[in-house]
């Protein structure tokens, strides 16, 4: 319905009703026009660093339009806010963009997103280490639907969860030094995978096929009513691998339980994970045997109630299982080397919504133990196959306050951090983010931020006959200031985000020699000056004859590293990105029939260690490599067909030193969706 203002129409259109801070029913007291929006407004990792465009006051939020209140919300801050409404960067990776790129796991869609670095051991999610702004795996929070899932044994087996592709509604990436926001993990950024709680069908099945033998397939089932939703997902994929030693089993399974109750809402998640590959050359080119079994599991409960005032209370508890042979299938040579982590937990965090906007209180208890045979403290008596452990607990308190106005969004927060294994007070981490509109189409966003990350169990004690842990290691500290800027037209959509940052007590594995153990060490420091830019051309503006969903992604990101740390030889750390070119073009073929196509260039700086006939011989240079990607997808009524090829000019490439990628791989699927 329309509403007058000043003797003009006016009207206002709302996609959703779940009390939001932008909510219809929180935010006016107008009468509305709830409609549906079609089409998709986010690109393919899109940034989306923008400022508040409501205040929380009716006067205000009258100037609100429809082209402002964008569906997608984000955890950019303590709080959950609309995407127009967060004040640090942060990129979505939305479920349509999923559907559409040539993709088998999630670390080979981060791929296509220019700040992040992938470093893959194998292919299709096998393994990877996934990094932020020239950190390291270590630094990056992993989490699924707000439970921090980083693994505290090593971030090797971060992505270790228990998910499909199909289960995923969209991917939130957040950039720079987060602890105010999801913990102290997050020393460079923070990944969080959101599922989808209500997908709009009763089944789901896919399956897909190609070379090396691969096998993909999932399947879902949705049970609802008016107030339980209930998902059940599996999904298993399989190959021989492209090398010796390089196949691969791994299976996922997913239970999603949601309860509704008037304004209430209660999220119950089950997951369970298993893995079974190859690891050539993983962790050490001279073992290109080596073999890795892992399964993981996962529980946890999430309840939202309340309305000005909001209590969102979590518990939650994840276990990772790993039994690593360094000699495939021959303990009696080398000990196969098992591991046990548990990590618990419980957090609650109070919203406060005002006139002065929303202020949000939260406290978490986390508890990080382990159980191995080489890592951790040696136990007075042995517990099954288990003869070391540790175990350490951390403590935090956060405070943070988001002004919403309507030009302007300011959020300021600290967090107060413990942690048992310092044997220290609280240490204190501040966060200042900031966003202003100077028009209806520029806007520029700054911040400051501080960020620690803890040792891994593997930093403080692996030591075998290649590595040396070190008990006494630091924590990391870092700190970064960001800038920058966002243009919007409905042809174009650009951004430019710099940033300074700056980290001390660095943790690598390094070592002076060629024929030395690798060494944890703390590196003195670390400062970074880094540019990621990126824009999406919308050409059905310019040409109307032209398919709406014609778009053209480009992304680029540059970074410059100054080390003190002497001529040392870096295993992780010292080898960054430098640069990282992205492009994705998506257009139509014929009725139906659309394609996805993604580039990416990437130059590494830095060393590897160069084997040959098993033994370390020379420091070479990271070579620069590009690969280009392509799916086919056919959409006829229910069914949708794919094709899909990887590294079409099968290219030969690594992203770690002496461990080649995949060439060429075809495939192809199909999948049903029974509404």
């Amino acid at each position: 319905m329309n509403q007058k203002q000043f003797g003009k129409p006016r009207a206002f259109r709302f996609k959703r009703f779940s009390h939001k801070a932008y909510s219809a029913f929180n935010s006016m007291r107008k009468v509305v026009n709830i409609g549906v929006v079609a089409g998709c407004v986010l690109t393919f990792a899109h940034a989306t660093e923008t400022s508040a465009q409501s205040s929380l006051n009716s006067r205000e939020s009258e100037k609100i339009t429809e082209k402002e209140l964008d569906e997608v919300t984000v955890t950019a801050s303590r709080i959950e806010l609309s995407v127009n409404q967060a004040a640090k960067q942060v990129t979505v990776i939305t479920r349509k963009e999923i559907e559409q790129a040539p993709i088998q796991s999630i670390q080979d869609l981060l791929n296509y997103v220019s700040g992040i670095d992938v470093q893959q051991r194998g292919g299709h999610g096998v393994q990877a280490d996934v990094s932020i702004r020239g950190g390291s795996f270590d630094q990056t929070a992993i989490l699924l639907n707000g439970v921090n899932l980083s693994n505290p044994q090593t971030g090797h087996y971060s992505f270790d969860i228990p998910i499909n592709l199909s289960d995923i509604e969209r991917i939130e990436i957040v950039y720079g030094p987060s602890s105010l926001i999801y913990g102290a993990s997050a020393f460079s950024g923070g990944i969080n995978i959101i599922t989808r709680k209500d997908p709009g069908h009763k089944a789901y099945a896919r399956v897909e096929a190609g070379s090396h033998n691969l096998l993909n397939t999932e399947a879902r089932g949705v049970l609802k009513n008016d107030i339980v939703t209930t998902q059940l997902s599996a999904g298993y994929m399989t190959s021989s691998g492209y090398i010796n030693n390089s196949d691969y089993d791994i299976f996922n399974l997913l239970s999603q339980t949601r309860l509704n109750i008037e304004k209430s809402k209660i999220d119950v998640q089950l997951g369970f994970n298993d893995k079974k590959y190859g690891a050539n050359t993983f962790y050490s080119a001279a073992y290109p045997n080596q073999y890795e079994e892992i399964n993981s599991y996962l529980a946890s409960v999430k309840g939202e109630m309340g309305g000005k005032l909001k209590f969102i209370p979590q518990v939650y508890w994840n276990r990772h299982n790993d039994c690593f042979q360094l000699i495939k299938g021959d303990e009696s040579k080398v000990p196969y080397n098992y591991h046990k982590t548990d990590v618990y937990g419980s957090n609650l965090n109070l919203q406060y919504t005002s006139q002065l906007g929303i202020t949000s209180f939260g406290a978490e208890f986390r508890n990080e133990g382990i159980m191995s045979t080489v890592l951790g403290k040696k136990m007075d008596e042995p517990s099954g196959k288990f003869t070391h452990s540790d175990n350490r607990t951390n403590i935090s308190y956060a405070l943070e306050h988001n002004l919403l106005l309507d030009r302007f969004t300011l959020s300021v927060g600290i967090l107060a951090n413990y942690n048992t294994y310092l044997k220290k007070d609280y240490m204190f981490y501040p966060a200042i983010n900031s966003s202003f509109r100077i028009s209806d189409n520029f806007k520029v966003y700054a911040s400051w931020n501080k960020a620690t990350r803890m040792p891994t169990f593997t930093d403080l004690y692996y030591t075998t006959v290649t590595h040396i842990g070190n008990s006494d290691l630091k924590p990391e500290d870092s700190e970064s200031i960001d800038l920058g800027f966002k243009y919007n037209t409905p042809f174009v959509k650009a951004h430019i985000t710099s940033y300074l940052m700056k980290g001390k007590n660095m943790i690598d594995w390094i070592k002076e020699n060629p024929d030395d153990k690798w060494e944890s060490r703390n590196i003195t420091q670390i400062d970074k000056k880094g540019l990621d830019m990126g824009a999406t051309f919308f050409f059905k503006e310019l040409f109307p004859s032209i398919d709406p969903s014609t778009t053209l992604q480009l992304g680029y990101s540059r970074l410059h590293q100054d080390k003190s740390s002497g001529e040392l030889i870096s295993n992780f750390t010292l080898n960054y990105l430098r640069d990282k070119f992205t492009a994705q073009v998506n257009h139509p073929i014929y009725q139906g029939i659309s394609a996805n196509w993604n580039f990416r260039w990437q130059k590494r700086m830095g060393t590897y260690l160069k084997y040959e006939n098993l033994k370390p011989t020379r420091q070479e240079p990271y070579p620069s490599f590009a690969t280009l990607d392509l799916q086919i997808n056919w959409k006829l009524k229910d069914f949708v067909a794919t094709a899909t090829a990887n590294n079409i000019f099968d290219r030969k490439y690594f992203d770690l030193g002496n461990i080649p990628q995949a060439g060429f791989w075809l495939m192809a699927g199909i999948s049903y969706t029974l509404k």
